[in-house]
């Protein structure tokens, strides 16, 4: 197709021509990729499924397969990305709807104040190491700001598959997501503060604007929540007593909608749609709902998986993969222990820390997003830009391995006394935590002395008893 190349090197597809009549044009490149972006994902989810691995990693290196990063495949990311942007939105969406807000409460003082805290450490920590090292504070800082970011849709994938969403460390980790995608917007407004283009006054003002705008926000989608929204989903209901397409139209609509007046007041995608499944979670229609948005989601979180993946440079990523592994080592041993100090300040047990700051402990999505923006702004050098994005692509792709893990790194605390050996739902949400592929057989005792062997499937309880 003819194209278009101005003097920024931006690269722009020309359309047909003007004709009299309207004519249906179709993008054959958006189509394509997509198949390929598709077909690739599910690929890599069959293998990784029958490998009894977490189908999360066939995704994302499907991507990175397919990538500009592989065999270039897909070369021209921007439309794919948009459109996998809606795995995000469907993925909280979806997280409002099966939330209890009730339940949220308990923990909101962890999450909010927990979360802002650790945003505030991982700056002031990584902003003295910059200075400590003769580097620049701004760098530091912009540093402790783009690893205070955690991955939301994967680590929601996660929760969700094992059924952990409802458990105590499942709610902290929840609440403390949802509060970083709320300080997105303060974060962005912070950077020009750090590059010096904005003066500390304005960033001021411009940040307690968007506390007022989010609070204001809030409020409005409270009221209607316990107004409009029940009258209009029994009109839908009582519209669709044939078929649920009318329902399932309705539901999307509903959650893209709030969305996008979430995005267009300054704040976020994401914020809007957990806004939008929390209002109809308060009705009676939470689980109907949820039961037809769910394949929806499915779909668009396998989407924009592979999305993230494509930003994966493998070549890049074997090169350096020595400095890589040891960067993400790094930043998984400062996350979870800064994380799970902050949650233990609040008094939370050691077990639940612990299990809190792991799945916190990868980088997130949005920190591709600060990055982009402070490379724009001159903000950090081109090597520590290479460094943090080949290292959120290996946190990525390495947080499924940690997942695994968590089950065994509980037990082993429990054998070695860390952690008082009492609930066995706190790592799954079922009676069987420990995986068998790790431990097929353990030895245990009884009371009375009589050792037996553990056989698959027993209750940690009865083992933790036991022993």
């Amino acid at each position: 197709m003819p194209r278009l190349i101005d003097q920024e090197d931006n690269e722009f597809t020309l359309s047909n021509s003007k004709s009299k009549f309207p004519i249906l044009q179709l993008d054959i490149r958006l189509i394509s990729d997509l198949v390929v972006v598709i077909v690739s994902a599910t690929c890599g989810g069959i293998a990784f499924a029958c490998a009894g691995q977490p189908v999360i990693t066939g995704y994302l290196l499907a991507g990175s397969v397919v990538g500009p990063g592989g065999f270039s495949i897909v070369s021209e990311m921007v439309q794919v990305e948009t459109v996998a942007q809606f795995g995000v939105i469907f993925l909280l969406f979806a997280l409002g709807l099966e939330f209890s807000t009730a339940k949220l409460r308990v923990v909101q003082a962890v999450a909010v104040l927990g979360g802002l805290l650790q945003i505030f450490l991982f700056m002031c920590l990584c902003g003295i190491t910059a200075s400590l090292c003769s580097g620049e504070t701004s760098e530091g800082i912009f540093v402790g700001v783009f690893l205070s970011m955690s991955s939301t849709a994967v680590v929601l994938k996660f929760l969700m598959e094992r059924k952990s969403i409802m458990t105590l460390h499942g709610r902290i980790t929840v609440g403390t997501l949802i509060l970083q995608d709320c300080a997105v917007g303060l974060l962005f407004a912070l950077l020009p503060i750090l590059d010096g283009t904005s003066g500390a006054f304005d960033g001021i003002i411009s940040i307690a604007k968007l506390l007022v705008v989010l609070v204001t926000f809030l409020t409005i989608l409270a009221v209607l929540a316990r107004t409009c929204i029940p009258r209009f989903l029994k009109l839908m209901i009582s519209l669709s007593s044939q078929t649920n397409e009318l329902y399932q139209l309705a539901s999307v609509a509903f959650c893209l909608l709030v969305a996008w007046c979430s995005d267009k007041l300054g704040l976020s995608f994401e914020l809007g749609s957990f806004a939008a499944g929390v209002m109809i979670s308060t009705t009676d229609l939470g689980q109907h709902t949820l039961e037809q948005v769910e394949p929806i989601r499915n779909f668009f979180a396998a989407l924009f998986l592979a999305s993230i993946g494509m930003l994966i440079h493998v070549q890049f990523l074997w090169n350096h993969i020595d400095i890589l592994l040891a960067a993400v080592i790094l930043v998984i041993i400062f996350k979870t222990a800064v994380v799970a100090a902050v949650v233990k300040g609040f008094g939370y047990g050691s077990k639940t820390s612990l299990l809190v700051g792991m799945s916190l402990s990868q980088i997130g999505e949005f920190a591709f997003l600060l990055l982009s923006r402070a490379s724009n702004l001159h903000l950090i050098e081109g090597k520590l830009y290479m460094l943090l994005l080949g290292t959120t692509a290996l946190s990525l792709v390495t947080t499924p391995l940690l997942f695994k893990l968590i089950p065994a790194v509980v037990h082993l605390g429990v054998l070695l006394r860390w952690f008082p050996p009492d609930v066995s739902n706190e790592v799954t949400g079922c009676d069987t935590c420990l995986p068998r592929c790790i431990l097929p057989y353990f030895p245990y005792r009884r009371h009375n002395g009589e050792v037996k062997m553990r056989r698959p499937g027993i209750d940690l309880c009865l083992l933790s008893a036991s022993i």
